[in-house]
């Protein structure tokens, strides 16, 4: 049945939208519970690792020094479960906690040497879980993938 416009006139029906599961956004969040679920059990598995953990120390890992502020934008997790993830890590022996000397009230997060070897670990596994997660992709069907996954990123930050 046609619906009337403020003017009276008739216009097209209204179309239905997609089906909920043909959205980007809800197919990226599948993708993403998917790959962390079976991330979460292979962190905890072989290295006796929460999720959060294993990112935080992916992450200072990678982009230390850190403040906690700078590690949950980097691990993708809220402020408290960055801090409680350092935290856990700091009390494994993983990672150093140390006063920051920029900020008064801030600490500075780094790697002990017993943590770079569990990063590595963390790494390695990470490495093993994208090519698993990617073999179904031709090596040009993922540099694709890759620089369309780098354009909605910076979209989206826009």
């Amino acid at each position: 049945m046609a619906r009337k416009t403020s003017a009276g006139a008739s216009a097209p029906p209204l179309s239905a939208p997609p089906a909920l599961d043909q959205f980007l956004t809800y197919r990226l969040h599948l993708v993403s519970k998917l790959t962390d679920r079976h991330s979460s059990d292979v962190y905890a598995r072989e290295l006796g690792l929460p999720v959060g953990e294993a990112r935080c120390l992916a992450a200072i890992g990678n982009f230390a020094p850190l403040s906690v502020n700078d590690l949950a934008a980097k691990a993708n997790l809220n402020k408290g479960q960055a801090s409680r993830a350092a935290q856990a890590l700091v009390e494994r022996g993983c990672v150093y906690k140390l006063a920051s000397e920029v900020d008064g009230r801030g600490v500075v997060l780094t790697l002990t040497k017993s943590g770079t070897g569990l990063y590595e670990q963390v790494m390695r596994l990470i490495a093993r879980r994208n090519e698993d997660i990617f073999s179904c992709l031709s090596s040009k069907e993922r540099l694709q993938l890759g620089e369309m996954l780098d354009r909605l990123i910076a979209h989206a930050r826009r």
